[in-house]
């Protein structure tokens, strides 16, 4: 009996695949496809749920098959970022006028994602503090702990002894083994990496411009077929999100969840505040903040559903050129750079509410100034190499918590609202990367404003 109802199951979600490959044959919006998978998902994961119960042994069945579309495409999305990362910064020097703007551009977008980080964290204190998050207050099911000795068992193997390590770290001795993710710094490796072959091409193109035009077609070849790739795999956004929610709200406990209600509104209330300083730095910059969120919005909730900054970047690089005015070179190098640095939401926020949060248990005083101005200068510190597929934020709260020695393990009580906190961290990523990507432009009298101030919306990925 168990196995019909495990077919029956699967026949639902292929159901699900169904509505949403007619709606794609009938030209729907892409964003409207992935809110119908979304939606789809919530519904079938609900009903599993009510009908089976969450310790259901065909529940337990049924997930496996359920993984085959949804960890099928959150790996397919690991397999595009690295080289995604690599070809964005590498062409993004190719796509860059060489002069004294050079410099003062990529010093810019460094500057506000970094102290976007650490504002970010201030945030993620103040709501924690306002909303009194105590990680002694909350209950530790089977999950909680099991999840909490996971992440002791990886501080063990990825905390470096002192910060002139962890600096250290951050350098690509090998990049090509960093081009496959193998180590927890190799994001900002791989950032690295391509930085040096964009210089190298930089001195080629001042000294035989001919040779300089055949790499640079080399590139764009390439950034051509990744960019191929990443198009295909987008196209499976509203598929990966269907599965992936059914999945998560059939096995989710909301009784753990109801209990954790307090951290979850703690945190989108840090994240709006965040999205409204974003909204400050436009404003402060002589830019229209409505007209930003109009054009971004679309980006910001594919970011929203599918939970992967690196997965956004093609979207997020094309908004910022066709739609808010950014020149291609800026657009790549905020972009790309966003993914491994400053995630205001996975790499400030988070880990600075957690470690607000799990002081207390260690007999700190969260309020302690210095222990406020510590866990916010380790935090901006901490934000360079956080990757930008899930996980990023787990990587950023280990890194923390450890720097601040404070017990990792507490974070597991957080697992069962992850996927619910983890939609608005990413969309604050995102958003994050492109103020960076505006604010430079506009700062280094680059910004096109007519485009910017079109009211029409403009370009978009195309063929999705």
């Amino acid at each position: 009996m168990s196995t019909l109802q495990v077919i029956l199951n699967v026949a639902l979600l292929l159901v699900g695949v169904g509505i949403l490959v007619i709606m794609n044959k009938k030209h729907v919006k892409f964003s409207n496809r992935v809110f119908a998978g979304l939606g789809l998902g919530i519904a079938l994961g609900l009903g599993l749920q009510l009908f089976y119960g969450i310790d259901s042994e065909v529940l337990a069945e049924t997930t496996p098959w359920y993984n085959i579309i949804g960890t099928g495409y959150v790996k397919l999305l690991q397999m595009v970022a690295m080289p995604l990362v690599f070809i964005s910064i590498l062409i993004a020097f190719t796509k860059m006028t060489i002069g004294k703007n050079f410099g003062k551009m990529a010093a810019l977008i460094l500057a506000i994602l970094i102290g976007t980080t650490a504002v970010s964290a201030g945030v993620g204190i103040l709501s924690a503090t306002i909303f009194d998050l105590d990680a002694t207050q909350i209950m530790h099911g089977d999950a909680e702990t099991e999840r909490g000795a996971y992440l002791e068992e990886k501080t063990t193997s990825m905390a470096a002894p002192d910060l002139p390590t962890q600096i250290i770290e951050l350098f690509p001795a090998n990049p090509f083994l960093d081009l496959t993710g193998a180590r927890s710094t190799s994001t900002i490796a791989v950032v690295i990496f391509a930085a040096f072959l964009g210089f190298a091409y930089l001195r080629v193109a001042r000294k035989d411009e001919e040779m300089a035009a055949t790499i640079k077609k080399g590139i764009d070849g390439l950034h051509a077929l990744i960019m191929g790739v990443v198009t295909i795999v987008l196209r499976l956004t509203p598929f990966g999100i269907l599965a992936i929610m059914a999945r998560t709200v059939a096995t989710s406990d909301f009784g753990a969840i109801y209990n954790l209600g307090k951290f979850v509104i703690a945190s989108y209330v840090a994240l709006i505040i965040m999205f409204l300083v974003h909204l400050l730095i436009l404003s402060l910059s002589g830019l229209n903040p409505f007209t930003y969120v109009k054009k971004s919005l679309e980006t910001l909730l594919f970011a929203f559903t599918s939970r992967s900054s690196a997965g956004t970047l093609p979207m997020n690089i094309n908004t910022q050129t066709g739609r808010l005015g950014v020149p291609e070179g800026i657009a790549n190098f905020a972009g790309s750079f966003g993914l491994s640095i400053g995630q205001n939401g996975c790499a400030g926020v988070y880990p600075a509410m957690l470690a607000i949060m799990i002081a207390p248990t260690v007999g700190i005083n969260p309020l302690d100034p210095v222990f406020i101005i510590t866990v916010i200068a380790v935090v901006a510190i901490s934000s360079f190499g956080v990757a930008g597929v899930g996980g990023g934020a787990t990587f950023a709260a280990i890194l923390v918590l450890s720097a601040l020695h404070l017990p990792v393990a507490l974070a597991g009580i957080l697992i069962s609202v992850e996927p619910l906190i983890d939609m608005g961290r990413t969309a604050l990523n995102v958003s994050g990367s492109m103020t960076a990507g505006v604010t430079t432009a506009r700062v280094t009298k680059e910004l096109d404003t007519e485009v910017y101030n079109n009211k029409a919306v403009g370009a978009q990925v195309a063929d999705l």
